[in-house]
Formats: structure tokens, C-alpha cells, sequence
């Protein structure tokens, strides 16, 4: 749901949306014809209620009486929960006459697909049906051109005193000191009239749920109260974004946009959570085995072995107006996901779930050795097979997010630095995971790792410039750009140390780090632009992969002061990390530009911080030897202890407490099992 300050849905990106359609489209509040003023609004901690506050507009008589302003407070709550909206309307009357309040609902439902909203124009729709009137409310229909019937049904408490097929009047009498409720709900069908019952459990639910996933895994508790409450505002916003699919749960990408399964987003925000929640990632891998492609489909992307990039629900994608509803066209989610797996079978010692889906997993390694080098240079690249297709296919897919040093556009197929990373962190992982299966393949799969890493050096490595080259385009010429991609090499440990200590120096140069983060592209590259969605902009889980990849081999002070600025920087947001903000340099007295269509919440900016507080704490988890370390722990400015509760570590729990003294810190470690925790300063 999105919605302006007053909870109303008037118009834009507003609306309700289920399965990727608006089901309802407009919602208006009128008190005297009139918007009430608003007071306040609020979103709970934990993301369950909005709540409203406003008061009455002056009235004009009605039957003979009249409303001064300010007299009637009204409280608006509502809740998502079980697929319906919970709306209650309260109002208090604070004069001292009684009140004839009257009250009107405006509503609509266009049904319009969330691409249409985005605004792609389409040749032709369905029929929408004219509205029925129940007594109560309103069923609006639509019948799509994909031959489904998709409904929205507006239901009160009290039969309105007046109803049309886009208006509910009420006359509500409200004596002094007393108060007055009027519930209404929205869903796909008919059910029992709304009421206060209805509306407390619809709240309940909704609340516990949100809870139980915010607080799944381990604990963090920080001795600096707003740094402690920005961790949980993180923690609430990833649990309203995960989905309890069949499969596990599942984190969608982001409101209000991108409210569905990506498999980029999800596998990143996963290993952004794993040391704190490994569930996470088993939910989002066992979800992407179950959606593999096994069949070849230009529209789609698809190639046997290939893992999901998007999917959506909507009349577009079923269509094919779209080509969505299964899309695979992402170059690095394969191996991104076969290296998670890796990592998941690292922290967990998860054998039995690995081998389940070690078919999947073959798979992917096939689709890599098969269609993933489309033109034998050794390289993973990508070129879409229709023009409908993602243009690139990184994660950096704006259509001018790859370039060369004078501006000019590469052209494919492309060969991304950091995706060859990642196929190098799946062959490692391949082989690592091998080995514990007793599979033969173990041994030419960690060949085939470091056969990858020599190439990358080769080609990628630009000794003038002391970094790696973006990419590579269709002829095999290097891309001389300086751009984040470089630090996700860090991320898998595919650099040497030397090559790794450039790359570090200049990402924590002022070309990168803004103060609020580092961008994605260095300032005075070609087409750089502070502004712009990919070429300048700093994106949170960017920085925290970058971070992370510093820390692998050794970086610690940086990495602690970064987390520190994206804390100070999710001031500005109200304690949210958004998808991106503009890459303007931090100011003394001024705060963070924001990126005006950004998503927020997005799933794996909120994991972001989780990813570069373990990275600054030097966090090392391996649960096949059982095994915790904490290499040189460093701790954010301001925060001098922080408390890590309930780590599991196969199976058995562990605390740990880092305290600062001084330049360096002391660690307290109480295991409820056999967990060895080595602490090196």
C-alpha cells in the first residue's frame, strides 16, 4: 500500500496493490467535503500500523447545527494483514455540543498492472465491470485480457447513509466526551461485515507476525540507544519485506516497485542476514531451485540451468506485454547463487539441505561451462536476446551504466568485472561443497576457480590505473572505468593482496567516499553524474559489499567509520536506509541528497548495515569445525559495546559482547555448546 500523509490514495504511484495490480486506486477521507487537517502520521515500529491523526475543518450547518474547527479528533489506524486492508476511522468529540459529523469515503479501483503505473502505455485493456452495490459496500471487477477475473471489495461497518459506485456518505452522531468508530475493509472478496473484533485481530496478527520475523536468528544489542533502535528499524523493515513462501521465507525487493521476488536481490540480502539469520538464505535458495529454467527462451532470457532474475503476477506478465513473468535475464545471479550456497553450507554445516538441491546446483555450473561464455574468450557475459530484455544485465542495469573512458557505450556482449567474481566464488564454492559430498568433480571445479582468477588479472587488471577494468565489451577492449564493480572482487577474494590494497585505497579515496558512502562510479569519469541512478549515486548494499570485501583482507577502521556515516545518513530517512541516494560529497551542516524515486524500504539496504557491522567486527563463522573468530573487531564511533545474543552455530547458541577499551576492543564469549570463539588483535 502506499499512501500520501493523510492515508489517503489520490493519485501517481498511490494505491493498494495485490499480485502486481492496483486494486484500489483511490481512497479519500472527507469530513464536511473537506480534507480534515493532519496532525500527525506514523508508521509503528514494527511496520504493522499506519496511524493518522487530524482534526475537523470547520462544518457548515447541517439540519440546523454547525462544527467549529479543531472540535472533532479523528484517528485513523490501519493494518495489511491476510491479503485485506483493516481500516478504523475514530472519532472524538472534545466540544461541547453533540456532533452530526458527516463523513464520506472516495474510492476507486482501476486494476491497472504496476508496469502501467510505472508508466508503460498499452495497446489495449480489459473490461471493467460496472460496480455492485451490496448494502454495505461496493464489489468493483475487472476482467482482464489474460482471462482472469480480478475483483476489489469495499465493506463498511455501517450501511452508508448514502452509497454510490465510487462514494460512501455517513451521518455519524458524536455526543461530547465520547467516541465513535466506523471500520471498513478492502479485499479480493466478500466477508463477514467489518467491526472492531475483526479490525483487533486483523492488527494482532499482523503485529506477531512482523515480530516473529524481525526477531528470527540472532540478536544484536548496542549500548548507543539510537544505534540500537536503527538496528531494529532495519530488522522491522526486512521482516514487512519477506514473504513466507512455501518454499521459506523470501525477501522481496522493495516497495513500492519492486514488491516481488528478484533473485539478485534476494541472494544478496541473504548473505547480507547470514551470519545473523542463515534461514533466510535456505528460503531464498530452496525458492530459486524450485524456479531454475530449464529450456531455452530468448523472450525470457532463459537457458537450461539459469537462475531467476524477476517474476511477476500481473495481466502483463501473463500476457507476455512483459516478459516478467519469469525473467532470467541477470549474468550473475547463477553463480551468485550457487556461491551463496556455499557460504549458507559455511555457516550452517547444512548438508542435507545442500544435497537437496545439489542438482540445481549442477546445474548452474552447467549453464556457466555452456552458455554463459557466448563467445569462448573465457569470460561469463551477456547480451539479451530481445530488445524487450534488460539491456545489462548486471546489477548495474541502466541502459548507460557501461562505458568506456570517453563516454562511449559498450556494446555486447558485455563481460562485467565483478560477474566474473562471482562465477570465481561459485567454482570455489562448487568445489568446496564437492568435497563434502564426495563428488569427483571436486578438484576440476577449484581448477576451473583458479584457471578464472589468472584470466581475470590478464585482462581485467589495467596496471596503469592500478585497478581492474569495468568490463570488457563485444571485441574484447577493456572498459577504463573506475567504478565500484572493482570492490565486489574484494567481496569474493579473487585479487592478490597488493592488487587488493589499490583497489581499497582508491574506493576510500574522495572520488568514492562521499561521507555518506561510496559511489558507484569515481567522480570525473565520463558520464558521471551525482544525480544519475547507477553512474555517481551510492547504493547501500554496494558500499556494503565493497566494505565487506575490504575487510576480507584486513580493513577494519574504514569499514567501522562508513557504518557510522550511513547511520548518521538514515537520519535523514527516518531511520531507513533507502535503495540509493545522490553521491554528493557530506557537507559539514548538511544532510544527504535524496534520490527522488528510491525505493524505501529496499531489502538489501536494509541488510547492508548487518553485512558491514560483521565485516567490522572481523566476524568468521564456520560451523563444520564449529568454529567463531573475531579478527581485530572494531566498533562504530559512539557505540562502545555491542552485544551479539543467540548466534547459532550448528546447533549450539553463543554470546558474544565486544567492548571498546581504548584503540582496541575486549571480547566476552559464553557458549551453550562445544563453539571454539578466537578473538585476533
Amino acid at each position: 500500500m502506499v499512501c500520501d500523509g493523510f492515508g489517503d490514495m489520490v493519485g501517481g504511484a498511490e494505491g493498494l496493490f495485490r499480485d502486481d495490480t492496483r486494486v484500489l486506486s483511490r481512497l479519500r477521507l472527507l469530513v464536511g467535503e473537506r480534507r480534515p487537517w493532519r496532525l500527525a502520521c506514523h508508521v509503528s515500529a514494527d511496520n504493522a500500523v499506519l496511524t493518522v491523526h487530524g482534526a475537523n475543518r470547520a462544518v457548515a450547518p447541517v439540519w440546523g447545527g454547525s462544527t467549529p474547527r479543531g472540535v472533532v479528533h479523528l484517528e485513523r489506524r490501519r493494518c495489511l494483514a491476510g491479503g485485506r486492508l483493516y481500516e478504523r476511522q475514530r472519532l472524538n468529540n472534545y466540544g461541547l455540543d453533540e456532533v452530526l459529523a458527516p463523513i464520506a469515503y472516495e474510492f476507486d479501483a482501476d486494476f491497472r498492472d504496476i508496469f502501467e503505473v510505472r508508466g508503460v502505455a498499452r495497446a489495449a485493456r480489459g473490461e471493467t465491470a460496472p460496480p455492485e452495490l451490496t448494502g454495505r459496500g461496493v464489489v468493483m471487477a475487472y476482467h482482464g485480457l489474460d482471462e482472469v477475473r480480478r475483483t476489489s471489495v469495499i465493506a463498511f461497518s455501517e450501511p452508508p447513509w448514502r452509497l454510490s459506485p465510487d462514494r460512501a456518505e455517513f451521518m455519524l452522531p458524536v455526543t461530547p466526551g465520547r467516541r465513535v468508530d466506523l471500520f471498513l475493509e478492502v479485499g479480493a472478496t466478500a466477508d463477514d461485515p467489518p467491526d472492531a473484533a475483526r479490525f483487533e485481530a486483523a492488527v494482532a496478527g499482523a503485529q506477531g507476525e512482523l515480530r516473529r520475523l524481525a526477531h528470527k536468528g540472532a540478536r544484536i544489542v548496542a549500548s548507543d540507544g539510537a544505534f540500537d533502535d536503527w538496528l531494529a528499524r532495519l530488522r522491522a523493515d526486512l521482516a514487512m519485506l519477506t514473504a513466507e513462501l512455501p518454499t521459506g521465507p523470501y525477501p522481496l525487493a522493495g516497495t513500492p516497485w519492486f514488491s516481488t521476488p528478484f533473485g539478485r536481490d534476494g541472494i544478496i540480502c541473504a548473505w547480507q542476514m547470514l551470519w545473523l539469520d542463515p534461514s533466510l538464505a535456505r528460503g531464498v535458495l530452496a525458492y530459486l531451485a524450485s524456479r531454475q529454467a530449464t529450456e531455452s527462451d530468448p523472450f525470457t532470457d532463459a537457458e537450461p540451468g539459469k537462475i531467476l532474475h524477476e517474476t511477476r503476477r500481473g495481466e502483463m506478465a501473463a500476457l507476455g506485454e512483459v516478459p516478467f513473468g519469469a525473467y532470467y535475464g541477470g549474468v550473475d545471479t547463477t553463480p551468485l547463487f550457487v556461491a551463496l550456497a556455499g557460504a549458507y553450507l559455511e555457516r550452517t554445516a547444512d548438508l542435507a539441505f545442500i544435497n537437496s538441491i545439489w542438482p540445481q546446483l549442477t546445474a548452474a555450473t552447467q549453464w556457466l561451462e555452456v552458455f554463459a561464455d557466448s563467445d569462448g574468450d573465457g569470460f561469463i557475459d551477456y547480451a539479451r536476446g530481445q530488445a524487450t530484455g534488460l539491456a545489462n544485465q548486471g546489477w548495474k542495469d541502466s541502459e548507460d551504466s557501461v562505458f568506456h573512458a570517453d563516454g562511449r557505450l559498450a556494446t555486447g556482449p558485455i563481460a562485467l568485472v565483478e560477474a566474473q567474481g562471482y562465477a570465481f566464488a561459485a567454482w570455489r564454492a562448487m568445489s568446496d561443497m564437492g568435497l563434502r559430498l564426495g563428488d569427483e568433480a571436486a578438484a576440476g571445479w577449484a581448477a576451473k576457480a583458479r584457471e578464472l582468477a589468472a584470466r581475470v588479472v590478464a585482462r581485467f587488471w589495467l596496471r596503469d590505473l592500478g585497478g581492474y577494468a569495468l568490463a570488457l565489451d563485444g571485441e574484447g577492449e577493456p572498459c577504463r572505468v573506475e567504478a565500484s564493480n572493482t570492490g565486489h572482487l574484494l567481496f569474493v577474494g579473487l585479487p592478490s593482496a597488493e592488487r587488493a590494497r589499490q583497489v581499497t585505497r582508491r574506493l576510500l579515496s574522495p572520488a568514492f567516499d562521499t561521507g555518506w558512502g561510496l559511489r558507484t562510479l569515481g567522480a570525473g569519469q565520463a558520464r558521471y553524474n551525482p544525480m544519475s541512478y547507477h553512474n555517481g549515486s551510492v547504493w547501500p548494499h554496494d558500499t556494503a559489499l565493497c566494505l565487506a570485501g575490504m575487510a576480507r583482507y584486513g580493513e577494519r577502521t574504514a569499514v567501522a567509520r562508513i557504518l557510522g556515516e550511513l547511520f548518521e545518513a538514515s537520519n535523514a530517512f527516518g531511520g531507513r536506509m533507502p535503495e540509493l541516494l545522490c553521491g554528493f560529497a557530506r557537507e559539514a551542516d548538511g544532510p544527504p541528497v535524496a534520490y527522488p524515486s528510491a525505493c524505501m524500504p529496499q531489502a538489501w539496504a536494509a541488510g547492508a548495515p548487518f553485512m558491514i557491522l560483521g565485516a567490522a567486527l572481523g566476524l568468521k563463522i564456520d560451523a563444520v569445525r564449529k568454529e567463531v573468530r573475531l579478527v581485530r573487531p572494531r566498533l562504530p564511533a559512539g557505540v562502545e559495546r555491542i552485544a551479539l545474543e543467540r548466534l547459532d552455530i550448528a546447533g549450539s547458541l553463543l554470546d558474544i559482547e565486544i567492548r571498546r577499551l581504548g584503540e582496541r576492543t575486549a571480547v566476552t564469549a559464553t557458549s551453550g555448546g562445544s563453539v571454539a570463539v578466537v578473538v585476533e588483535e
